[in-house]
């Protein structure tokens, strides 16, 4: 493989990639091509080679897989209005076996292995957030072990409710009266461990708040947060915003990473203590989707409309505002240990402590830059340079007087020539979506989005029927079980459905994946490797076959040879497991 010198170039045109990659993917014309011949029946040369990942690659290393991944909704909700919905409280019981019980583990670092295959007879997997994903793990689908944790998140509200009624419409409120159902998630005991492990830094990971008389404040040293510094901010009053709790809790890091296939979306979290009686932040509204769950004490909540139109979904967080911006809220509650609140984009919220109680709760978040105008901000561009290139109307100059009858200062003229100018527009504007590379533009928010999401965590099996369970190691003075034997008879699946993804780009076909990705957010550059045009359509067939195991042998490769070192390859990467371990231990 090409190192050093390409792997720089690589980054240099990685940074350029957000702003013009859909458009060298239109560009490639003869690699597009050779594609669409393939798709056809057309045979591409033969290449006798070793498949291999080539120069451009992201860094090495990464968190390495310990995830889970999944589905979408089974039906998409219906485009918004900008009329805003009134919230909704649910009361009611979660479906069986979903509520919280019994005690609880929960590894405390490294890739998190959770049980999985079939339940021995009078085997428990225990109550709390660790049972249910134990549970989920038996499910061979990552699209619907996402879908039955989504359920379970909005239980007893059904999804296709959820989405038809207030995804990105309205707040909802469910009341459930028991406290233990997110037991096991996280709790005051794993913030208080997380900051004895010592990984835990001001600024980077945790926030020290207040707000009071109207003025929001920020109190970080600077450093490592020591538990004697924080606590005593607690009793003085501060609440504490833990960032990014995945890094820290590996089960926080199982939900997340299993919601966020469901989303196709990145899937982020906050945690928030505190103490009766305060206050940590002033009023604003986000740019995510929140899904509020309240862990251990109350909290009384807050939230108000949109205020104009044009908060209404917006693209971008609020400034802190003041009580005197609100006007009177739609929904004012109290949260208890078990609930859920929800509340879209651009609704302004705030949360304060009663005087008997502290609260924890976690913020899971989603769908931030996921909207139709994220996915224009890529194609737009791409498509008119592509027509500049390819249509002379888009190169002919502007008309030498137009200064003198165009711009604001003639906007309330009456002249025909404003008129054939603006004609002229928009005939060019129309023009474009012939330009544009709406399935490029796609792929590189799907590439996007493999970079933000988390590695998966790995079922007992899947660890044992991966690279990560395979028992290579140093023993009597040398190195044992390093061979990969796959063979034309090796069964082979996905990891995860989501976990890959195919795009077509100026220099190559690549293939993006999340299995070397960190616990915190964009700490490893995007992974990935360029792949022969011939093998698309073996990541193809594999991607239609999930979640069941395809032999070696029928890889749409010509050779045996190849289909070996393809798989192999993928293997090696942790994007493929074995329906049986390779070697047996």
């Amino acid at each position: 493989m090409r190192r050093g010198g390409a792997l720089a170039a690589m980054a240099a045109e990685q940074r350029e990639l957000g702003r013009l990659s859909a458009l060298a993917v239109y560009r490639r014309v003869a690699g597009a091509g050779r594609l669409e011949r393939r798709r056809r029946g057309a045979q591409l040369p033969a290449r006798r080679k070793r498949a291999k990942a080539r120069a451009r690659r992201g860094r090495a290393g990464g968190g390495g897989p310990e995830p889970e991944a999944p589905p979408r909704p089974a039906s998409p909700p219906a485009a918004p209005s900008s009329r805003v919905e009134l919230p909704v409280e649910v009361r009611g019981e979660p479906q069986p076996g979903w509520a919280a019980a019994g005690p609880e583990e929960k590894p405390r670092g490294g890739p998190a292995t959770i049980p999985g295959g079939p339940r021995a007879a009078g085997e428990d997997d225990g109550g709390g957030v660790s049972g249910l994903l134990r549970r989920l793990g038996r499910l061979e689908d990552s699209r619907q072990r996402a879908a039955e944790l989504f359920r379970w998140l909005l239980a007893p509200v059904a999804p296709d409710e959820f989405l038809g009624q207030h995804w990105e419409r309205a707040p909802l409120l469910v009341r459930r009266g028991d406290p233990r159902y997110y037991a096991g998630l996280f709790s005051t005991a794993d913030l208080d461990a997380a900051l004895r492990d010592g990984e835990v830094h001001f600024g980077t990971h945790l926030d020290v708040t207040s707000y009071a008389e109207g003025v929001r404040e920020t109190h970080n040293p600077s450093g490592r947060a020591l538990p004697a510094v924080v606590w005593d901010f607690y009793q003085n009053g501060c609440s504490l915003r833990l960032l990014c709790p995945q890094a820290f809790s590996p089960t926080v890091w199982h939900l997340l990473s299993i919601l966020q296939e469901q989303f196709g979306s990145m899937v982020g979290a906050n945690t928030y203590l505190t103490p009766p009686g305060t206050q940590g932040f002033a009023p604003h509204y986000d740019d995510i989707e929140a899904f509020v769950l309240q862990l251990e004490g109350k909290k009384h909540w807050r939230v108000y409309s949109p205020r104009t139109d044009a908060e209404v979904l917006p693209q971008f967080s609020s400034p802190n505002l003041t009580q005197a911006e609100l006007g009177e809220p739609v929904l004012e509650t109290v949260l208890e240990a078990g609930d859920l609140l929800y509340f879209p984009r651009g609704f302004i919220h705030q949360g304060n402590c009663l005087p008997d109680a502290h609260s924890l709760h976690i913020t899971v978040s989603s769908y931030q830059g996921n909207s139709w105008g994220d996915l224009l901000e890529k194609l737009l561009p791409a498509a008119l340079q592509m027509a500049l290139e390819e249509d002379v109307e888009y190169r002919r100059g502007l008309p030498m007087d137009y200064l003198g009858y165009m711009g604001v200062a003639n906007s309330d003229a009456v002249d025909a020539r404003r008129t054939a100018f603006m004609e002229k527009v928009q005939s060019l504007i129309k023009r474009l979506i012939d330009y544009a590379p709406i399935d490029a533009a796609v792929d590189q928010m799907a590439r996007s989005f493999l970079h933000d999401c988390l590695p998966p965590v790995l079922t007992q099996s899947e660890k044992a029927q991966s690279i990560y369970g395979f028992p290579a190691r140093w023993q009597d003075g040398g190195p044992h079980n390093v061979d990969i034997q796959i063979t034309k008879d090796t069964e082979i699946r996905l990891l995860r459905h989501g976990i890959v993804r195919l795009c077509n780009e100026e220099t190559g076909v690549m293939l993006y994946y999340t299995t070397e990705n960190s616990r915190v957010y964009h700490k490893e550059e995007p992974k990935f490797f360029e792949l022969d045009p011939e093998y698309t359509d073996s990541i193809e067939f594999l991607l239609s076959s999930y979640p069941n195991h395809v032999s070696v042998g029928n890889l749409p490769c010509e050779t045996l040879e190849e289909r070996i070192s393809l798989a192999t390859l993928l293997f090696e990467k942790g994007i493929l497991t074995t329906k049986r371990p390779l070697v047996q231990v």
